[in-house]
């Protein structure tokens, strides 16, 4: 069987839950031939630059613009018009993409990203490609741009999330809430204590991290200055080497800080809270390691509709002042119960078997 996994990457989210649902196919049956495609890479350079890093600038300097095509692309008044002109506009930028979709003739199209979901749809529609089309929405709510004619399934992060397509026309025997795909070294137990030892770490003392996505925005210096005294703290500046290098020569007494990391799946496993921004796979994986999440720096849109999607099952708080986040912190620490009560709600609406049933829906899509 031929497996396209397709992605865009604008943002991480999207190529790190293909990568993920790749690099667990592989484990699994040698004999698929699968392809991880960013479909970016397939289209013409302007197309691609804007797509890249139009996104990165509009919400790290121009939010409130982004925030305006956000909540006017969801209008439902006027999203058959904005449907035609992107669905044109798609076709003209990613004909080298249709190419290989048409060449290739793959038997399933895995898309975690609406761009690929779209080209995959419109060639269906013409009779291009018989693929079997997976759509995986990777945040809770549903922008309008994820739904599409030609998608056979679509895998949800939640029943909010499947009551928010049923609410756009889709058949819910189309929709299966799965979870959104997360690298599988989430997905294994580890020893908190043992971590903690490992990271120069008192083992039974409450461990908060804070991690504001791969730029490494947001007010951590001020996070870590106000809680450093109260807690152990792990602190992921990703590409933020100014940053990462100025609190690295604070030298804080129960503070580690971190760069771009490949261990994120233990720094998670060793803490009890989590400070970050609330991105779709960011809170997949703070469910599957059951932190206690602060969510600060929220992108108006996808993101404020996953802080909200995720409140509604008592999970998480969100926190807009440096006080606010200490407060919350201070409280968990002063009152256990309070942790253990977020871990129990948690535990109902996590999807530990996520790439195992995503992996079974695709073998079941070919039959």
């Amino acid at each position: 069987m031929k497996i396209f996994i397709t992605y865009a990457s604008a943002g991480t989210g999207h190529f790190k839950a293909a990568q993920a649902i790749r690099d667990y196919i592989s484990t699994q049956n040698q004999d698929f031939q699968v392809r991880l495609i960013d479909v970016l890479e397939y289209s013409n350079f302007i197309f691609k630059r804007m797509y890249k890093y139009g996104y990165d600038f509009l919400v790290n300097h121009c939010l409130w613009l982004w925030s305006i095509g956000f909540y006017v692309t969801c209008a439902r008044i006027i999203y058959p018009l904005i449907r035609s002109y992107t669905s044109i506009l798609n076709r003209i930028n990613t004909k080298k993409a249709a190419s290989l979709f048409i060449q290739e003739q793959p038997d399933v199209i895995i898309s975690t990203h609406f761009l690929p979901s779209k080209i995959a749809s419109y060639l269906k529609k013409r009779n291009k490609i018989n693929s079997k089309l997976v759509t995986i929405i990777t945040d809770f709510g549903v922008h309008p741009f994820w739904v599409t004619e030609g998608a056979d399934i679509y895998i949800t992060a939640s029943g909010v999330t499947k009551e928010k397509l049923l609410s756009r026309g889709v058949s819910g025997e189309k929709i299966k809430v799965l979870g959104i795909p997360v690298n599988n070294k989430f997905l294994q137990p580890l020893d908190k204590e043992r971590l903690r030892l490992k990271l120069g770490f008192k083992k039974n003392k409450l461990t908060v991290l804070v991690v504001t996505g791969s730029f490494g925005i947001g007010p951590i210096e001020e996070i870590v200055d106000a809680l450093h005294e109260e807690v152990q703290i792990l602190v992921v500046c990703a590409r933020n080497e100014k940053l990462f290098k100025h609190l690295k020569n604070k030298n804080y007494s129960d503070a580690k800080v971190f760069g771009f990391v490949d261990n994120m799946h233990e720094l998670m496993a060793a803490s009890d809270i989590i400070v970050t921004k609330p991105g779709g796979v960011t809170i997949a994986e703070l469910l599957i390691t059951e932190l206690a999440p602060i969510f600060v720096s929220a992108i108006t849109g996808q993101e404020t509709t996953n802080l909200t999607v995720i409140q509604s099952y008592g999970i998480g708080k969100r926190a807009k002042k440096i006080n606010e986040i200490k407060t919350l912190v201070l409280g968990y620490k002063n009152n256990p119960e309070k942790l253990v009560a977020v871990k129990e709600r948690i535990k109902q609406i996590k999807k530990p078997k996520v790439l195992e049933d995503i992996f079974n829906v695709i073998c079941q899509s070919s039959v």
